[in-house]
């Protein structure tokens, strides 16, 4: 009997309820996905997410999350393992990076992918590393402390002017989720920085870390892992802040893996100096 080839895979948006499987498969491979992300994404664009099915049975997947007009993110790319080279992701890629229309598309790629990912039109902007260990203890630093929900409109202002598109709707719900724990830094009675942590599979996972300097950067993760003293934390740095990562190994952090951020276009410039921790590698 022939096995069911490319052509048989039907492509489909999937719901916040089907897509519980893909976020398996992403455990799966060492991902560490958080616990409740996906309701924060769906938030964002939950016409962006895409799952293929063979006979109805689940079997490869992609999310293209749109951002405004100009702007999209790719991510959860994934095979089931036992049905690779098939030529399943491709069909699937190729049928939610429509999704995109004309808008630039970012994505953090994997090693094993990235050549792929080039040939596709991605361009390297530069590398990320994720850094894990143990949560230090500490008290929270003067300056620092829970944000509320008055604290929205400035950290959506501080958050668009760290990132290549305005996420409001994204924003809202990523700050007030299930065990996300959001913190902000003020100086001089201004915003200069805020962070979240929250729940992930294997360890907490703190993102995003948006600072003005290194001193705010530290406060704030102090601040995100005094309550998980003890525990495993993992952050995810570009490696053109090297104040970022001077920080994770001041902590005793080590990097476990990298990524590449690779863009098919021009984005909006952003303060990138600021950027000590991504929010996420699924989203952005």
């Amino acid at each position: 009997m022939t096995s069911p080839g490319p052509e048989d895979l039907v492509v489909t948006q999937a719901s916040l309820d089907e897509w519980t499987v893909v976020r398996g498969w992403a455990a799966d491979e060492g991902w560490n996905p958080g616990l409740s992300d996906s309701v924060s994404f769906f938030a964002q664009d939950p016409e962006g997410f895409f799952i293929g099915r063979l006979g109805g049975e689940p079997v490869s997947a992609v999310s293209v999350v749109n951002y405004g007009a100009d702007y999209a993110f790719l991510g959860f790319y994934l095979v089931r393992p036992d049905l690779r080279g098939r030529g399943y992701g491709s069909t699937t890629w190729k049928t939610a990076l429509a999704h995109a229309g004309g808008r630039t598309v970012g994505l953090d790629g994997v090693v094993a992918q990235q050549d792929n990912y080039r040939q596709s039109g991605f361009e390297l902007a530069y590398r990320t590393s994720r850094f894990g260990g143990v949560a230090p203890v500490g008290e929270t630093p003067m300056g620092v402390r829970p944000a509320e929900a008055a604290d929205l409109a400035a950290v959506t202002a501080y958050d668009s002017a760290c990132y290549p598109a305005d996420r409001p709707r994204f924003l809202e719900s990523w700050l007030s989720g299930p065990d996300h724990r959001a913190f902000v830094r003020r100086t001089d009675g201004r915003l200069s920085g805020y962070g979240v942590i929250r729940p992930g599979r294997d360890a907490l996972r703190i993102g995003p870390l948006f600072a003005d300097t290194a001193e705010d950067a530290r406060a704030l993760f102090v601040a995100l892992t005094g309550e998980a003293a003890g525990r495993e934390v993992a952050i995810d740095i570009p490696g053109t802040n090297s104040a970022g990562v001077a920080l994770a190994q001041e902590f005793g952090l080590t990097p476990s893996f990298d990524t590449a951020r690779m863009y098919t276009g021009p984005v909006r410039p952003f303060a990138g100096e600021r950027v000590y921790g991504v929010t996420t590698l699924e989203l952005g």
